[in-house]
């Protein structure tokens, strides 16, 4: 082998050195951002720290809790049943390489980031039994490999996006347990033979949701014979009332006529 191959094999092994020692920028952000807005009262997060973020991955390990890499990247967070607090901050979108993001079952509250649609190669969003509130976020759809969105026990309000239908990849959602309006979209409720369907356990629980395939809404507006009372008890209300003022009309007429012949009586001379 000839110096120069010698020099060019020594540069490639060097370089992949020396990148597998360099961190992701993007992930250093993502993580120093998402561990300054979740509060962990019960420290289970021990090894979260600035200094373990400059080069979170080895890779496919990691030494941060509930982190997974993938060559180098974080391609994985697995926070759930940690009693975490706080809010999911927008530069969790930084993590362009998750694939899988888990925060379910703790106390998080605020909102659904928009931020997240950045997250183009995400496929299980389970943000399930938190107290996120607001709207849920129709950005969404530009995470076209979403397979799982689960966000049931939560405080969401407003409609769902129509626009989540598009996700041909969504196999499971669940929005049940929220405080959700409006009709269910039928591009979720209604989907073409080849797609998953899903059934009123993915919508139940949202009082002011309706449509397919949730059941008829009870005890929701007026029923026919409600309706129906009312204009009986408005017919015969207006009756009497007409009634009673034909005879109070009636009553006046008769003193005004008995004054008359009053006075025409006493007018008229005696024979």
């Amino acid at each position: 082998m000839d110096v120069g191959r010698v020099v060019l094999v020594l540069w490639v092994i060097a370089s992949v050195l020396i990148l597998g020692c360099l961190s992701d920028p993007n992930d250093e952000a993502c993580l120093t951002h998402l561990s300054k807005s979740l509060q962990d009262p019960k420290n289970s997060l021990q090894n979260w720290r600035e200094e373990n973020f400059a080069k979170p991955c080895n890779d496919s390990t990691s030494n941060l809790q509930g982190a997974i890499c993938n060559n180098g990247r974080i391609y994985k967070l697995s926070l759930n049943n940690l009693s975490l607090r706080g809010t999911i901050s927008p530069f969790l979108s930084n993590c362009t390489n998750l694939q899988a993001l888990d925060l379910s079952s703790n106390y998080i509250t605020g909102p659904i980031p928009p931020d997240l649609q950045s997250l183009v190669n995400l496929a299980v969003l389970n943000l399930s039994a938190n107290r996120l509130e607001g709207e849920i976020p129709p950005q969404l759809t530009l995470c076209a490999y979403l397979n799982i969105i689960d966000l049931h026990d939560n405080l969401l309000t407003g409609p769902i996006p129509q626009q989540l239908g598009l996700l041909v990849r969504l196999s499971v959602f669940d929005v049940s347990n929220n405080r959700l309006s409006g009709p269910i979209p039928s591009s979720l409720s209604n989907r073409s033979a080849n797609l998953p369907r899903f059934n009123a356990s993915s919508f139940e629980g949202n009082k002011d949701l309706y449509g397919y395939p949730l059941p008829p809404l009870k005890n929701k507006g007026l029923s026919v014979m409600a309706i129906v009372g009312i204009g009986l008890g408005s017919g015969l209300a207006s009756l009497v009332l007409s009634f009673t003022g034909v005879c109070i009309w009636l009553k006046i007429t008769d003193r005004k006529m008995a004054l008359e012949e009053g006075k025409i009586s006493h007018l008229m001379p005696d024979y």
